[in-house]
């Protein structure tokens, strides 16, 4: 008896974890799966099982390939972009210069902000009549205030890429500060021993510091992925997923179709479900993680 109790001593400490888990994270899985085959009102009312005519229905929409194409690049763009940048800043930020700790927190600010907030900040800057954007273009003879070229968020292309700037904005910190604590791990004998061999910087970068870095990019770009996949205020505060569905990506469609399709919604939201399991899976093997942890 008393084996079997020192056995289960340990729930005591994670049994709380593991309901918390259960009740926030795994029921509203159970709940959206169940949907999603469910016939449910506009008001929320269940009318009974609809089979797999909501995912028939998803699947019929036409701006769904177009959606999936642009969260594809939405991610790969955004997470790629922000890893280089991020390689760049960690190593600045690991140098010594004059102010360095002042850089450093001043960097901690796109992070601390709320990320509905500064999105908003960048739709006000960008406002084709008199956003500061458009008045410094203006100022510089380079556009025409609230003519059609300058209205960057009513054009797919140019609100497109101004939401993957902002993207990129406020990943930034979270990155840099995940690369440069990996950074601060790597010995100084290593670098002592690459000079005496005769190794340049470059060299000194390529072959040391990025395969010891290996864990910690890992580790920020898996929990990119999984953020800008996720990613909702930016795309909403700046352009609703508009004009029509151009720059919406997979959650704001989810979303913009919950208004009027709850079970097609549900459908939408166990397809990204399950696309950021397959891609988190996929990433895993690709990056052979747990050759990292050994």
């Amino acid at each position: 008896m008393r084996r079997t109790l020192r056995r289960l001593a340990p729930l005591a400490w994670i049994g709380p974890a593991c309901a918390l888990i259960g009740l926030t994270v795994l029921w509203p899985v159970v709940v959206m799966v169940q949907t999603s085959f469910q016939k449910v009102s506009p008001s929320g009312v269940v009318l009974g099982s609809a089979g797999g005519r909501n995912y028939q229905a998803l699947a019929d929409e036409a701006a769904l390939s177009g959606v999936l194409l642009r969260t594809a690049i939405w991610v790969v763009v955004v997470v790629a972009v922000t890893i280089a940048v991020s390689l760049g800043l960690a190593q600045l930020f690991n140098a010594q210069f004059p102010g360095r700790r002042i850089a450093r927190w001043a960097l901690i600010a796109p992070w601390a902000a709320s990320v509905m907030m500064t999105a908003l900040i960048f739709r006000w800057a960008l406002e084709s009549g008199s956003g500061v954007i458009n008045v410094f273009l203006h100022d510089l003879g380079l556009v025409d205030l609230g003519s059609t070229r300058a209205d960057w968020l009513g054009r797919p292309i140019s609100a497109f890429v101004a939401m993957m700037l902002v993207a990129i904005f406020v990943s930034l910190p979270f990155t840099t500060y995940t690369i440069l604590a990996g950074l601060q791990t790597i010995p100084n004998d290593v670098y002592r021993a690459a000079r005496v061999d005769g190794a340049s910087h470059w060299r000194t970068y390529l072959s040391i510091t990025l395969p010891l870095l290996r864990p910690a990019i890992i580790v920020a770009t898996l929990i990119n992925v999984i953020n800008v996949f996720n990613s909702f205020p930016i795309i909403w505060e700046m352009t609703r997923g508009g004009p029509g569905y151009e720059t919406s990506t997979t959650t704001t469609f989810m979303f913009i179709l919950k208004s009027a399709h709850i079970g097609e919604s549900a459908a939408m939201s166990a397809l990204n479900f399950a696309l950021v399991v397959v891609m988190v899976l996929v990433f895993l093997r690709v990056t052979r993680w747990k050759d990292q942890i050994r």
